[in-house]
């Protein structure tokens, strides 16, 4: 088993985020001549994969405060694209040097992010992939820095796969259809599910949400009660997933897998309610971007893709 790494959870800042219905913000810091000012826009920060992505971008900021200034901001539902939109426009407005970005949705925010490029903003990508064929057709390139999420998920799956025999059934729960990771993900679970002979009777979205998940694998199990396996795109959905199996009474008959890590599956990996989870390290992941935004701003490059480290976590 790899050690997952340890990451505070910023509990009082989700809460002011569920109360308020804000996402939460810093005061925008002075415009420090020579210094620049980085914004980093996330998706849904009450998801506690992007509470550990910012609290790991601050923490490096605090680290390097004689380097750049920090401005991050996320939206309160993760399919809030038009919200997403508006804190671009806002990072702008404010005439920052860098944005990185995670976009609530590959496709749609790409026009606003290339009207950010052409304002001279750099532009870099981070752990959700934009659309090839959108930018091609927006004339953009923005250079991504973030997990091979197809081979993340294959991890995922064969590790499951080796818990199973040929011809078992199994269901996928995705993320949104949007998004360009989840996608990926799908293509990663369906390839070690077909490369072990497991058939996948359901394939269905959970937006990346508990709720959600909760209601699609009710259903499943209700319809399907000879499934043995349900993959989740990410461990939000994983954790309704559980839930849907512990109000069923078939804790102990259907195995559980997800994505990402989150310090609220890792108990659950430990009794083997979730079998095993993809790391593509929250606590770094802006880290990784806004470190080559630096290195692009020193410079003056065009940066390439960057590929960062996704591990298999399993209880043992």
């Amino acid at each position: 088993m790899r050690v997952p790494i340890a990451v505070p959870f910023a509990l009082a800042t989700l809460a002011l985020g569920l109360l308020t219905g804000c996402q939460p913000s810093s005061t925008p810091p002075p415009n420090t001549p020579g210094k620049p000012r980085i914004a980093l826009v996330m998706k849904s920060l009450a998801n506690e994969f992007f509470l550990t992505m910012e609290n790991g971008a601050r923490a490096h900021q605090q680290q390097h405060a004689t380097e750049y200034d920090l401005l991050a901001n996320g939206i309160k539902d993760e399919l809030d694209v038009s919200k997403q939109i508006d804190l671009v426009e806002q990072m702008m407005a404010q005439k920052v040097e860098a944005l990185v970005i995670a976009p609530a949705d590959s496709k749609a925010l790409v026009a606003v992010c290339r009207k950010a490029q052409m304002a001279g903003i750099i532009v870099i990508n981070i752990d959700n992939k934009f659309d090839d064929a959108v930018l091609a057709q927006a004339q953009a390139r923005f250079p991504f820095v973030g997990p091979d999420n197809r081979k993340g998920a294959r991890q995922v799956g064969e590790h499951l796969a080796r818990q199973l025999k040929a011809g078992d059934k199994v269901a996928l729960i995705e993320g949104a259809p949007n998004a360009f990771n989840g996608l990926q993900r799908k293509l990663g679970f369906e390839d070690a599910m077909k490369a072990a002979g497991l058939v996948i009777i359901s394939s269905q979205s959970g937006y990346w949400e508990t709720d959600k998940a909760n209601q699609v694998a009710a259903a499943l199990l209700t319809e399907h009660p000879e499934v043995r396996a349900i993959l989740c795109a990410n461990d939000s959905m994983a954790l309704g997933a559980v839930a849907a199996l512990r109000a069923a009474g078939k804790l102990d008959q259907v195995k559980v897998v997800g994505y990402d890590n989150i310090a609220a599956v890792q108990q659950l990996l430990k009794e083997g309610r979730v079998l095993a989870t993809a790391d593509q390290h929250a606590d770094r992941l802006a880290v990784f971007g806004i470190e080559y935004a630096l290195e692009t701003l020193r410079k003056k490059t065009t940066p390439a893709d960057r590929e960062t480290p996704v591990d298999l976590v399993t209880a043992k």
